[in-house]
C-alpha cells in the first residue's frame, strides 16, 4: 500500500471521516503515506483524528466541514480542493433508514437517496472526469452485501446500494484504460458507530458475524487496482455465491424478509 501516493497522487480525499469506516479509510491511507482530506459534518472529530494522523505518521490533514446533502456540496468541494493533487477518493458517507418503508418519512427516505446515492455519483463524475484526464487516480465506492438481493425493512437502503454497486463495477470498465481504477467495496455488517447505535433494526439480532472496521478496509486497499468489487468476510461471499446461482430472487426476498423482520425494533426511524 505504501506505493499508492506514487501511483495515484499526493492527497487521498475521504467523505464521512468523522467515524466508523471512512474514519479507518483515513487511519489507513494515513499510514500509507498518503496526505488527507477529510470531509464530513462533525468538525471536532475531524480536528481530533486529523490531529492523531499528524502525530503518529506526520500526516497533512486538509479539515473541511462540510453537509454533502446540502445543494451544491459536492462542486463546491471540488472548488475547495482543486489546487491539491488528489488522486484517490473514497465515498464514504452515508446515512440508513429501517423498518417499513410507508412508515417512514418521505423526507428521510429523499434524504438517504440523496447522500448515499447522488453525492457517490457526483463525486465519481467530477473527479473521475479529473483522473481521466492526468490518466491517474482511483475512486472506491461503498456499497454493501445487501445490494444484491431485495431487502425488506431496509428497502431504500438497499435499493441505493445495488445503484453503487451496478456503477461502480461499470465505471471500472470504462475508466480503466484511462488509468483510472475504480473499487467498489460491498461489506456485510460491520462494526461501527452507525450500526451499533442504529434506529429501527437491532443488527446484534442478525446471524451474521459483525466485522472489525480495520479488516474491511485492508482488504479494499489490498484489491485497489487489482478487483472490481470486494467482498470482505468468507461467509458473505458465500452467502453473495449462494445468492446469485443457487436461490431465486424470489425465494431471497422472503428469506430477508424474515430475517429482517426479528431484527427490526420499531416502525423505522434514521438514524
Amino acid at each position: 500500500m505504501s506505493k499508492l501516493p506514487a501511483r495515484y497522487g499526493e492527497y487521498a480525499l475521504v467523505t464521512g471521516a468523522s467515524a466508523g469506516i471512512g474514519a479507518e479509510f483515513a487511519v489507513q491511507l494515513a499510514a500509507a503515506g498518503f496526505n488527507l482530506v477529510l470531509i464530513a459534518r462533525r468538525k471536532e472529530r475531524l480536528t481530533a483524528l486529523a490531529d492523531q494522523l499528524r502525530t503518529r505518521h506526520g500526516t497533512v490533514c486538509e479539515v473541511i466541514e462540510l453537509d454533502l446533502a446540502a445543494d451544491g456540496a459536492v462542486d463546491e468541494l471540488a472548488r475547495r480542493t482543486r489546487n491539491l493533487d488528489v488522486g484517490l477518493v473514497v465515498a464514504g458517507a452515508g446515512i440508513l433508514t429501517s423498518g417499513r418503508f410507508v412508515a417512514n418519512r418521505l423526507e428521510a427516505e429523499t434524504a438517504l437517496i440523496h447522500l448515499n446515492l447522488i453525492v457517490p455519483m457526483q463525486l465519481a463524475h467530477i473527479y473521475g472526469s479529473l483522473f481521466a484526464e492526468r490518466r491517474r487516480g482511483a475512486l472506491v465506492l461503498l456499497a454493501s452485501t445487501i445490494a444484491f438481493a431485495p431487502a425488506p425493512y431496509l428497502a431504500n437502503y438497499a435499493a441505493a446500494k445495488a445503484y453503487i454497486a451496478s456503477l461502480g463495477q461499470s465505471l471500472n470498465y470504462e475508466l480503466r484504460r484511462s488509468g483510472v481504477d475504480v473499487l467498489t467495496l460491498a461489506p456485510g455488517p460491520t462494526r461501527t458507530e452507525g450500526v451499533e447505535t442504529a434506529e429501527g433494526i437491532d443488527f446484534g439480532k442478525l446471524p451474521l458475524p459483525m466485522a472489525p472496521p480495520n479488516k474491511v478496509v485492508k482488504k479494499a486497499l489490498n484489491g485497489l487496482g487489482r478487483k472490481p468489487l470486494i467482498i470482505p468476510g468468507r461467509m458473505n461471499r458465500i452467502s453473495d455465491f449462494m445468492g446469485k446461482y443457487l436461490t431465486p430472487r424470489r425465494m431471497q426476498t422472503v428469506m430477508f424478509g424474515q430475517l429482517l423482520g426479528r431484527a427490526a425494533t420499531t416502525a423505522g426511524r434514521t438514524r
